[in-house]
C-alpha cells in the first residue's frame, strides 16, 4: 500500500508535466505553481478535514458524516494490525486516499489554465479539496448512500476523475474561454509549447496509475494486483490506438496530442472496473474510450467550450463511460447495475457540478477569477511570478525593467 502510495505522488509529477507541455510557453512556471500548490493543499486539508469527511466510520448509508478535525490514530492494535483486517494501518489508509484527494483539483487546474487568477484557484482548490470531494468520496467509498445502493468503483472512474472533470467543466463555463480562441472565422488553435514535456508527463501517469488502480486492491494479493496491472495496461494501450485512428479520420494527421489523450482516456475508463474485468474487455473498454477523445474535443470546442489539456474529454467523459462499462462488462455487468452505474454518475456529476459552479461563480463576484487581457497577451509567468521558465537574454532584460 505505501509503495502504491508512491506511484500515486508521482502522479502528481505526470500531470505537471503534462499541463506544462501542453500550455503555451509563456504560461509554465504558472501551471507548475499550481500543481505544486495543489499537492500541498490537497495533503494539508485532507489532514485537517477531508479524511474524517470522506470516512468517519459511521452514518452508513448516509449523504454525510464528520467525526472530527485531524487524525487521531486508534489506540493500542486498533490503528495497526487490526486496522483494515491487517491489511494496512491507519496511517497508510490516510496517505494513500490523500494522494487522491488532490487528484481532483489538479483535473480543474489543466482546464482553466492560462486565464484564471492564481490567488482565484488556490481559494477553489482548497475549498473544494477540503469539502466537496470528500463528501462524495463518502457517498461510496466511505459507506455511504452510493455503496448502499450497490454503486460500483473501483479506484474512481467517477469518484476521482468524473468529480475534477464535472468541476472542470463549471469552471470552465464560468471563467469563458481564453482571448482569441473562438473568432468569427472560426476557432484558432492554440497549441502547447512543449509535446516532449507532456509526453513525458503521460508515461509518468501511466507508471502512476499502477498504484492508483493497484493499491485499490487494498491488499498484497498476487492474482488481483496483477489482474489490475494487466486491464490497466491493455486499456491505456487500446486508448491510444482508438484515438490514432479517430483522430486521423477526423483531422487527416497524426495529432500526437490525441494519442497521448487517448492514453489517459483509456487509463480513466477502466478505473471503475480494473479489478472485475478480463484483458480481452479492457482493451475494447479502452479502445472506445480512445474514440471519445478526439469526438469530445471537438464537441466542447464547438461549444466555445476552451479547455487547454483536454481534461474534461479525458476525465469527465471517458470517466462516465468508464464508470458505465462496469454495468456493460465483466462479472457485474447486467441491467440493474447498469441503470445503478448510471444513478451514481448523474448524482455524483450533478453534484460537483452545481457546488463546482456555485463556487466558481461566487469568487468571480468577490475577488475575480480572470486575469486582465493585457496579462493573459502577456503571459501569466511575467505577469503574476516575474519570472520566466525558459530565460533567453532579451526576457531577463523584460524582466530587469519590469522590476525597476
Amino acid at each position: 500500500m505505501l509503495v502504491a502510495t508512491v506511484l500515486v505522488f508521482i502522479m502528481h509529477l505526470g500531470f505537471a508535466s503534462l499541463e506544462a507541455g501542453f500550455v503555451q510557453r509563456k504560461n509554465t512556471v504558472n501551471i507548475l505553481f499550481k500543481n505544486a500548490m495543489i499537492i500541498a493543499i490537497g495533503l494539508l486539508t485532507y489532514y485537517f478535514v477531508g479524511f474524517n469527511l470522506m470516512y468517519p466510520g459511521y452514518n452508513e448509508g448516509g449523504l454525510i458524516a464528520f467525526s472530527g478535525f485531524g487524525l487521531s490514530m486508534p489506540e493500542g492494535t486498533a490503528g495497526a494490525i487490526d486496522y483494515a483486517d491487517g491489511g494496512y494501518t491507519y496511517y497508510t489508509d490516510f496517505i494513500f486516499q490523500a494522494m487522491f484527494a488532490a487528484t481532483a483539483a489538479t483535473i480543474v487546474s489543466g482546464a482553466v489554465a492560462e486565464r484564471i487568477k492564481l490567488e482565484a484557484f488556490l481559494i477553489f482548490a482548497t475549498i473544494f479539496v477540503a469539502i466537496f470531494y470528500p463528501i462524495t468520496g463518502f457517498w461510496k467509498w466511505g459507506s455511504g448512500w452510493l455503496e448502499t445502493a450497490g454503486f460500483y468503483d473501483f479506484a474512481g472512474s467517477t469518484i476521482v476523475h468524473g468529480v475534477g472533470g464535472f468541476a472542470a467543466l463549471a469552471a470552465v463555463i464560468v471563467l469563458g474561454p481564453r482571448s482569441g480562441k473562438y473568432t468569427k472565422n472560426g476557432i484558432r488553435p492554440i497549441p502547447g509549447h512543449s509535446m516532449p514535456l507532456a509526453a513525458v508527463g503521460v508515461f509518468l501517469l501511466w507508471f502512476g496509475w499502477f498504484g492508483f488502480n493497484g493499491g485499490s486492491v487494498l491488499s498484497a494479493d498476487p492474482v488481483s494486483v496483477s489482474l489490475v496491472f494487466v486491464t490497466t495496461s491493455m486499456a491505456a494501450a487500446a486508448g491510444a490506438v482508438g484515438a490514432f485512428f479517430t483522430a486521423f479520420m477526423l483531422f487527416k494527421s497524426h495529432d500526437l496530442s490525441m494519442v497521448l489523450n487517448g492514453i489517459l482516456g483509456g487509463l480513466v475508463g477502466i478505473t471503475a472496473g480494473a479489478d472485475v474485468m478480463s484483458p480481452g474487455e479492457a482493451i475494447i473498454i479502452g479502445l472506445i474510450a480512445g474514440v471519445i477523445i478526439p469526438i469530445s474535443v471537438v464537441f466542447f470546442d464547438k461549444r466555445k467550450i476552451d479547455d487547454p489539456v483536454g481534461a474534461t474529454s479525458v476525465h469527465l467523459a471517458c470517466g462516465v463511460w468508464g464508470t458505465l462499462a462496469v454495468g456493460i462488462f465483466g462479472s457485474k455487468a447486467g441491467w440493474g447495475q447498469l441503470w445503478i452505474q448510471l444513478y451514481g454518475v448523474a448524482a455524483v456529476g450533478a453534484f460537483a457540478f452545481t457546488t463546482a459552479f456555485g463556487l466558481m461563480y461566487l469568487l468571480k463576484k468577490t475577488v475575480g477569477i480572470r486575469v486582465p487581457k493585457e496579462y493573459e497577451e502577456r503571459g501569466l509567468d511575467i505577469s503574476e511570478h516575474e519570472m520566466h521558465a525558459y530565460e533567453t537574454s532579451s526576457e531577463r532584460s523584460e524582466y530587469n525593467l519590469t522590476i525597476k
